[in-house]
C-alpha cells in the first residue's frame, strides 16, 4: 500500500510538473489589419526612437526601407500586423514584440523567426511551421499567420 501510494504521488507529482499541452488543430490562423497612419504617428512621436527599438528589430527596420534609406511605414504596418496575426495564431498574448520577427528571404518572401518567450510558447504548443503573407497600401496593411506542427 506504501508503494502504491508513493507511485500515485510521483505520478501526481510528475503531472502538476508539466503544463498540458493544449490540443491543436493541424493547423492555426491569425489575422491582422494595421493603420498605416497609426505607425506614421509613432515614427513622428517623440518617443519614435525607443517605438522602432521596442518593437522592430534591425534587420525589419533594414527591410522596411526604402532605396533612399527612409523607413516606409507601410512595410512596417505590415510587419506589425505579422507579429499580431502570429500571436493570435499561437494563441498566446503579451509576447514581447521583438521576439517575432518578420524578415525578408532572399526571394522577397517573408518570413518569421522566433526568440525567447515567443519560440519557447511555441515549442510548448508544438508548433513549429509558419507561413505569413503580408499586403500593404498606402491607408492600410495586413497580415495573415497560418501556423502548423
Amino acid at each position: 500500500m506504501t508503494r502504491l501510494l508513493s507511485l500515485a504521488k510521483a505520478l501526481l507529482d510528475r503531472a502538476l510538473a508539466v503544463p498540458e499541452r493544449r490540443r491543436r488543430r493541424a493547423f492555426e490562423v491569425g489575422l491582422d489589419v494595421v493603420e498605416v497612419e497609426a505607425v506614421e504617428a509613432a515614427l513622428r512621436s517623440r518617443s519614435s526612437v525607443r517605438y522602432l527599438e521596442l518593437v522592430y528589430s534591425r534587420q525589419e527596420r533594414a527591410d522596411s526601407t526604402d532605396d533612399a534609406g527612409r523607413i516606409e511605414a507601410s512595410r512596417l504596418a505590415a510587419r506589425f500586423a505579422a507579429k499580431e496575426a502570429v500571436m493570435k495564431a499561437l494563441g498566446a498574448q503579451d509576447l514581447p514584440w521583438r521576439s517575432i520577427e518578420v524578415l525578408r528571404a532572399a526571394d522577397g518572401r517573408p518570413s518569421v523567426r522566433l526568440t525567447g518567450r515567443a519560440a519557447a510558447w511555441a515549442a510548448h504548443e508544438g508548433l513549429r511551421r509558419f507561413s505569413i503573407s503580408l499586403t500593404h497600401e498606402p491607408t492600410f496593411a495586413a497580415a495573415v499567420a497560418v501556423v502548423t506542427a
